[in-house]
């Protein structure tokens, strides 16, 4: 399958509910009742939404309720009855539809659409325990990538989730082995079109999205404008714009690390909610890719910050993001659409 899809992303807080159940849940039992190709539930680690409350895994008191993004995709024709069903769901939060092309199956050489540009996110969605060549896959995916010149990709693992239409969740006392992970690689079109086809043949179920994005700033140099988007398009459709901020849990803004600084500059400004999510292995540029270590006394993840709100706010807090992103990080611009 080579197609175009939705992607549909919820953010909302570990503790909220609907229906007599935490939100996470009915979420992904509509994804997985609606028979999705894959569906991913990611655990944040610092964050805040609409009400502005911070919610974080460094203090104890506040990491209860830690933020929560949930990320289903498939067909159009599949995901749009479940849209209404979801977005019904929520009292408080934020949920948004983008457009994507998906593959699965077989995977052989692509034509890039002139519509995605050039520069590109590509999602690989797989299971924690699948391996390629008797290690990880996401490692042998994260080195393909890198040496086919990809500018970026960060591994981010789900607690819960559907691959290949079969809910998997994680259980405390569990390997966990087939719960989703999904990878995020940014970069030049035609690199990722180089890497693909590598990719599909070393995969044994592959399923890859692809998604238009504008690259900013990479590692403190200024590649492309913020943009002069509108807040509703033609449609009077409300119009969001999103910017993911790649970089290490190593690195710092004002003494402290880059995400928790950003989202505490951002809640100050009123911004309308960021998320940051810990991955557990990846690389930007020319960094080796890195991640957790036994025995290693210093973290050294990536984190992938996601800002959204109306274009003209995004504008507004343009100079924040910026001055945090000074020497470190890469930062990527994409539209996405409110269901209300």
């Amino acid at each position: 399958m080579n197609d175009d899809c939705l992607k549909v992303t919820a953010y909302f807080g570990e503790r909220d509910t609907a229906n007599g159940a935490f939100l996470a849940d009915h979420v992904l039992d509509l994804f997985e009742k609606h028979a999705l190709q894959t569906s991913v539930l990611l655990r944040g680690t610092e964050g805040f939404g609409a009400k502005h409350r911070l919610q974080t895994q460094r203090f104890l008191s506040l990491s209860e309720d830690l933020p929560i993004v949930a990320i289903g995709v498939d067909a159009r024709s599949r995901v749009e009855p479940l849209i209404e069903h979801v977005d019904s769901s929520f009292g408080h939060g934020l949920f948004t539809v983008e457009r994507a092309r998906m593959i699965t199956g077989r995977v052989g050489e692509i034509d890039v659409p002139e519509a995605l540009g050039d520069e590109m996110k590509l999602t690989i969605y797989c299971g924690r325990s699948e391996r390629v060549y008797g290690q990880p896959a996401m490692t042998a995916i994260v080195e393909l990538l890198q040496r086919h010149g990809v500018s970026g990709a960060t591994v981010l693992l789900g607690v819960d989730g559907v691959v290949h239409g079969i809910r998997q969740r994680a259980r405390f006392f569990s390997r966990n082995t087939n719960v989703p992970l999904m990878i995020l690689a940014v970069g030049a079109a035609d690199a990722i079109a180089d890497a693909v086809p590598k990719l599909g043949s070393i995969l044994d179920r592959p399923l890859f999205t692809f998604e238009r994005i504008t690259v900013l700033k990479r590692d403190g140099e200024t590649l492309s404008p913020i943009g002069d988007y509108a807040d509703d398009d033609s449609e009077r459709a409300r119009v969001w714009q999103k910017l993911m901020i790649y970089a290490s849990e190593q690195a710092r803004f004002h003494g402290h690390p880059l995400y928790v600084e950003l989202i505490r500059r951002l809640r100050h400004a009123n911004a309308a909610g960021a998320t940051a999510i810990r991955g557990v292995w990846g690389y930007h540029g020319d960094h080796s890719p890195h991640g957790d270590r036994l025995l290693s006394l210093r973290r050294h993840v990536p984190v992938v910050t996601i800002v959204v709100d109306r274009p003209s706010e995004i504008r507004r807090l343009w100079p924040t993001i910026d001055a945090a992103t000074a020497e470190h990080g890469l930062v990527t611009s994409e539209l996405v659409y409110e269901r209300s």
